[in-house]
């Protein structure tokens, strides 16, 4: 009897643990219907929320969410605009082991708005979905004519996401008028319009109407290198927010989730540990050529371990993968053990950087050197969403002050990004700032507009930090990477901190990083460009050259500046 008592009691609590489904078609939430249906599904994300192990199901189809009921919420967003409040879609806030399930679920998101958040939550996953905006933040248009009276666009894009006023173009996806300041070209068959220059046109925001879907700029274009038949996105740089946001938030699971389109990042993580992404990214929608606004995925002042395997992240207006600490700078000190830091970077302020009982490293802002000994926070508090004052058990290393730099130093995740596909983007493939190991295996990055991938840091620019000390490049394919020129791309592969004064370095930035088994195709530019690093291997790689895109760098492999011991071999042909 006790035998069938213990497990009739172990099935019980096995039934529990998996937790219970909630059909959100039985509780009134389907597919095909164009009211909102935000506050319903808010409910049924609030139930699960409260219920170890419960999941949402939706039904395949689309799901209409509006601004207009969203709640407001008072959030920082790192690398994102600063307004006042965010509409949010969809909430998990103080949640353990809840998913939101959709095999082939389509979230619709009307007006300005963030469409999903995760917050101060753990074993959170989200699953078969696919999210976009009713209209695209930034419009299209495929050229017809140019000539000096000006380049004609037929628009491509809802006619209620742009217009024309005053003689100015403006987008209005997102709700809110946006001049127009800058275009991105593609060429017919998706890839980035290869000029070998600035991937960024800067474009004339004065226009006119000349009937119901053209309108004539007051450019032209093909100064910039463009023809009839390149479609251009008309860029206003505005990123209210990301699509999904995670925040305070520990092992998240995103299963094949793919955005189609975003106002900002597709997903931003911060302050955030083990965030786990396989299947799904960013691809297209049929009739679109660009994807998100920026970044695809984004983290920021994450812990634990970060995973991507299996996405495919293509025609991004930026990186593919971005991981990164924030460092802020020293404004002023108090005392031996107490200063004022200044989140430097607008972009980049108001949230968690620190908290007591944290580790600190210390940074040298003019030769970006991380100085011991690593301290420890005893106090950290707002003065402002720029400001914090923060106090630390040590006193602050000899010859750290005022305009150097500092960076939380539990806060370094590990990385994998394998298996995936990164394609016909703006700016950058992959993009790490982490002394935890980092493996890039088994990818390919496929005419990528500028790097493939860049290893950055700085504390006088964007202030995204966390030196490289193990990272590892294998059996990738880089298939006609660098085709425009954006920052820090210098080659294929770029080591790029930005080091104000080098040669007063005591020691390079990177260092510890393996090139090796890798497959180049590309058309004369640099394979690999480094500075202020050391401990480098470039080996067992084979290059391809052919003429599909115009030179760069006279063709030189390899482009080393104030580095240390680099181990390399010409690539085999």
């Amino acid at each position: 009897m006790d035998l069938r008592i213990g497990l009739v009691f172990l099935l019980l609590m096995s039934f529990w643990a998996a937790g219970r489904d909630i059909d959100a078609a039985q509780r009134g939430v389907k597919p095909g219907e164009t009211s909102d249906c935000g506050p319903a599904l808010r409910a049924l994300l609030e139930e699960a929320a409260r219920e170890p192990g419960c999941r949402v199901v939706l039904q395949p189809g689309c799901y209409h969410l509006y601004a207009d009921s969203a709640p407001r919420r008072r959030l920082f967003i790192s690398n994102h605009d600063q307004p006042s409040e965010h509409a949010v879609g969809l909430e998990l806030c103080g949640a353990e082991g809840a998913s939101l399930v959709g095999e082939g679920a389509e979230l619709v998101f009307h007006g300005c708005m963030l469409g999903v958040l995760v917050q101060d939550s753990r074993d959170v996953r989200l699953e078969g979905l696919r999210l976009r905006y009713a209209l695209p933040a930034e419009c299209e248009g495929v050229i017809t004519d140019i000539s000096e009276r000006g380049t004609v666009l037929r628009m491509l894009s809802d006619r209620a996401a742009w217009t024309v006023k005053d003689g100015a173009f403006f987008n209005c996806g997102s709700g809110i008028p946006l001049r127009v300041r800058a275009a991105f070209a593609f060429l017919p068959d998706g890839r980035v319009v290869p000029t070998g220059k600035a991937g960024d046109i800067a474009w004339s925001a004065r226009a006119e109407q000349t009937d119901a879907e053209h309108v004539r700029f007051a450019m032209d274009a093909r100064t910039a290198g463009l023809h009839p038949g390149h479609v251009v996105v008309l860029r206003d740089y505005a990123r209210p927010h990301p699509v999904v946001m995670l925040y305070r938030a520990e092992n998240i699971r995103l299963h094949r989730v793919v955005i189609h389109d975003s106002q900002g990042m597709g997903l931003l993580a911060q302050r955030s540990r083990d965030i786990h992404l396989s299947g799904g990214g960013c691809l297209r929608l049929p009739g679109r050529m660009h994807t998100t606004s920026a970044d695809a995925t984004h983290f920021s002042n994450c812990a634990g371990h970060i995973s991507v395997q299996g996405a495919t992240f293509e025609s991004m207006m930026d990186d593919a993968i971005n991981v990164h600490s924030t460092c802020l700078q020293i404004a002023e000190l108090l005392s031996p053990t107490r200063f004022v830091a200044r989140y430097a970077h607008p972009q980049a302020i108001g949230f968690e950087t620190f908290l007591p009982g944290e580790r600190v490293q210390f940074i040298r802002a003019a030769t970006l050197e991380n100085i011991p000994p690593i301290g420890r926070v005893r106090r950290a508090e707002f003065r402002s969403p720029e400001l914090v004052e923060i106090e630390t058990e040590q006193p602050l290393p000899e010859g750290i002050g005022p305009g150097d730099a500092l960076e939380n130093a539990d806060y370094y995740p590990s990385v994998d990004f394998s298996h995936c596909i990164v394609r016909h983007n703006r700016a950058r493939g992959a993009l790490f700032t982490t002394p935890a190991p980092v493996t890039v295996r088994n990818n390919l990055f496929d005419w990528c507009s500028g790097s493939a991938i860049l290893l950055a840091g700085d504390a006088q620019g964007w202030f995204e930090s966390g030196r490289c000390l193990d990272v590892r490049i294998e059996n990738n394919v880089f298939d006609h990477a660098l085709t425009n020129l954006y920052q820090f791309t210098e080659a294929v592969i770029s080591v790029y901190p930005m080091v104000g004064k080098p040669t007063e370095q005591r020691e390079p930035y990177h260092r510890g990083i393996r090139i090796t088994g890798n497959t180049f195709r590309t058309h004369r530019v640099p394979l690999l460009f480094a500075t202020s690093a050391e401990d480098i291997t470039f080996r067992g790689n084979r290059v391809e050259y052919d003429d599909a895109a115009p030179p760069q760098q006279d063709g030189r492999p390899f482009i080393l500046r104030h580095c240390g011991a680099v181990d390399s071999e010409q690539p085999a042909p």
